[in-house]
């Protein structure tokens, strides 16, 4: 496992966290408790020593899994380093909407906190920008806790650069977390390059599209109710879909031909390689879908295979799309 220190922190983590939105269960057609933490502890035991996760996922059903794994672990606290993050409210009515109030983070913080059986959370991330809200409030409650110590590190989520750069007037951002993968590559044009120039570490999250990189996807693959890529997420949906697998299939070729690899190890290599302070968010629910983590460290995409990618993608995939279906709605909106 390589590993890395956040800029501007003097937080150690390593360069591929697990993140948590599938093992919590919400819009991944439920999940299985006992395989759940089974995966936790498998990731320690790959090296995996950051775990990323929200009150979103699974509405804090991820983060119980988190706290409950973390007090069954031979890890001390202090090796594990535990990203959460806040401003999405839900109630039955409404379902989940953001929210980033100062009295709202003050809440659910503490209950963040319960649920990861923990005193304290190193980088605490705005999960999705509350534009009804305004951002010095947001900023003032983060930097307040930041202050306390309640948190170590402030990350956004989602935020524009020009949301940042206001968010920055009331207090220090010290990481962004964007979707970035071979298919969702938007973040390329302005955040990762802000994310470079401000000196901030960029968690890149759906490293593996939602599944659509790990190579195990064909046009007869049916999800389950409830399940975010049977209904919502476009690119699972024809004629997308059908675009997608015939770019991992080439992806795949290509990743064997040069590096004896299969498109999954190829997809997080890619990511790995990105310019920058950067680290891999890698969901997983089950301990074996871990299993390509030992063979990432003996190969490197060198500058030719780079252009070859991207033209594969530019051929095979002609109308991509990025993570807009995934926005939560804000109050108005409701």
């Amino acid at each position: 496992m390589e590993n890395m220190t956040m800029k501007q922190t003097n937080i150690e983590t390593s360069k591929i966290g697990l993140g948590t939105w599938a093992i919590g269960g919400f819009q991944w057609g439920g999940t299985d408790e006992q395989e759940a933490e089974r995966t936790i502890h498998a990731a320690f035991d790959k090296g995996i020593r950051l775990l990323d996760t929200a009150p979103g996922y699974g509405l804090g059903k991820a983060e119980k899994l988190i706290g409950k794994a973390l007090q069954t672990s031979s890890l001390d606290r202090s090796e594990v380093i535990l990203s959460s993050k806040t401003g999405l409210n839900w109630n039955e009515k409404d379902g989940v909407f953001r929210d980033s109030s100062k009295s709202f983070i003050h809440k659910d913080i503490e209950r963040t906190l319960h649920h990861l059986q923990t005193d304290y959370i190193d980088v605490y991330h705005i999960h999705w920008p509350d534009t009804l809200t305004p951002f010095y409030e947001t900023a003032e409650a983060l930097n307040y806790l930041y202050k306390e110590g309640k948190i170590r590190a402030i990350g956004l989520s989602n935020f524009t650069t020009e949301q940042m750069d206001i968010f920055r007037e009331a207090a220090p951002i010290h990481a962004i977390q964007v979707p970035h993968n071979l298919f969702e590559r938007n973040s390329e044009n302005e955040l990762l390059p802000y994310a470079e120039e401000k000196e901030l570490t960029a968690f890149l999250y759906s490293s593996l599209a939602r599944g659509l990189l790990s190579g195990k996807m064909t046009k007869e693959s049916r999800f389950p109710e409830g399940d975010i890529r049977r209904d919502t997420d476009p690119k699972f949906q024809s004629p997308r879909f059908e675009q997608y697998l015939r770019a991992v299939k080439e992806l795949d070729e290509l990743a064997q031909d040069r590096f004896q690899k299969n498109v999954l190890e190829l997809a997080l290599r890619w990511n790995l390689q990105q310019p920058g302070s950067t680290l891999s968010l890698w969901g997983a629910r089950h301990p074996d879908q871990l299993a390509p983590l030992d063979d990432l460290w003996d190969f490197s995409i060198d500058d030719e295979t780079m252009r070859d990618i991207d033209e594969i993608l530019m051929r095979t995939v002609k109308s991509p799309i990025g993570v807009e279906f995934m926005a939560p709605p804000n109050k108005q909106q409701l």
